[in-house]
């Protein structure tokens, strides 16, 4: 009897394994599917995504122009003309500082060149002339030979910057009109789903776009926090185009790891043809611990407050965004693991059993409690 008992229950619990699977495998084809659409699609998928994340952005300035009576075209028009006027002088103040030192920046980049083929031509190194010119040589002689790959490189790079330019102007448009008529959108989307639908994806929709403003406004906070403090230490080194170095280290923490790395490495340049090798090792060695400061300690802590996800999350979510997608990968990691928190802590809530009334036997249904909110 028990050997037979115990052949059932073993049959069951295959029986469930196989079932379990099986839906876990058509869940995993799904996403591969889903996945493959978007990638299909992700010429108009990143416009959407960046006109979101700008509207995210730039919703308080115009919440609060109609909130005292302006009409949503003009408020929405309003908003972006500023957007477009503050995004214009933070290029104005990298690009003008640096053009009006250019002379002084070239004639420094000349002077560090001849430093470092002096320090060459002494000890350790005892690297002659001659030894140099051969090597320029040769350098010259392989970019000769791969001219057509470098061909290659520029026509991808141009090619791209256009494709930059042509996303930045959809996501603006985009952005006015998400400014102009984001709050219809809710109401709309009740009136087209059926049943059920119609009250949980408008919740869903309302609480991602509070998680999304609240990722934008965390990455505002730690690229300011980074501007801040490699501006001082820039300072403290008597580093020239604090300012425009500040600015462009806030700029550039919208952009996971190649900003910071760009920044970075035109800080350390300008320090080292300005202020000669020691102190641009020294402005090395402040970014890189106001780097790490950042990654390991200011980010995930601001990050997982505002997106309520826990430090360790936010460091796996940016690498595994990051081996799978590269830059953009980085940048949408946290937004997309913050969005995902926000359906699993949705459908929890739906499916969790409220708590029985004091006096309710075990065997009496609750009549409210068999209608979920």
């Amino acid at each position: 009897m028990s050997s037979s008992l115990s052949s059932a229950r073993s049959r069951a619990a295959l029986r469930a394994s196989a079932r379990i699977s099986v839906e876990l495998l058509l869940v995993l084809v799904t996403a591969a599917v889903a996945l493959w659409l978007l990638g299909r699609m992700w010429s108009v998928v990143w416009p959407l995504i960046m006109g979101l994340l700008l509207t995210t952005l730039t919703w308080p300035v115009a919440r609060f122009l109609r909130r005292h009576g302006w009409r949503p075209a003009l408020a929405a028009s309003v908003v972006t003309v500023l957007f477009l006027l503050v995004a214009s002088a933070v290029v104005a103040l990298i690009a003008v500082p640096v053009a009006s030192q250019s002379g002084e920046l070239t004639d420094g980049v000349v002077n560090g060149m001849h430093e470092v083929r002096d320090w060459a031509a002494g000890p350790p190194l005892n690297i002659d002339d001659a030894e140099i010119s051969d090597g320029l040589d040769s350098a010259v002689e392989r970019i000769q030979k791969s001219a057509g790959s470098i061909t290659t490189t520029v026509v991808t790079g141009v090619s791209t910057v256009v494709n930059g330019v042509v996303t930045a102007v959809l996501a603006l448009f985009l952005m006015f009109f998400f400014l102009k008529d984001g709050p219809r959108f809710l109401p709309w989307l009740e009136r087209q789903l059926p049943g059920r639908l119609a009250t949980d994806v408008p919740v869903i929709a309302a609480r991602s776009w509070d998680t999304l403003g609240s990722f934008v406004r965390s990455q505002a906070a730690v690229g300011l926090l980074d501007a801040v403090l490699i501006g001082i230490g820039l300072w403290i080194v008597d580093v020239p185009l604090v300012l425009p170095l500040a600015v462009l280290t806030f700029v550039s923490a919208f952009v996971p790891i190649v900003g910071a790395l760009f920044a970075g490495f035109v800080a350390v340049l300008i320090a080292l043809v300005s202020n000669g090798p020691t102190d641009a090792l020294i402005v090395l060695a402040i970014i890189i611990v106001v780097q790490q400061l950042e990654g390991n300690v200011f980010q995930p802590m601001i990050q997982s407050r505002g997106l309520g996800l826990h430090a360790a999350v936010v460091l796996l979510a940016v690498t595994l965004g990051g081996s799978l997608a590269g830059i953009v990968g980085s940048l949408l990691a946290v937004p997309v693991a913050a969005l995902v928190s926000v359906f699993w802590n949705y459908l929890r809530e739906q499916l969790t059993e409220p708590p029985r009334e004091p006096g309710t036997g075990a065997g009496e249904p609750q009549a409210d409690a068999a209608v979920p909110s």
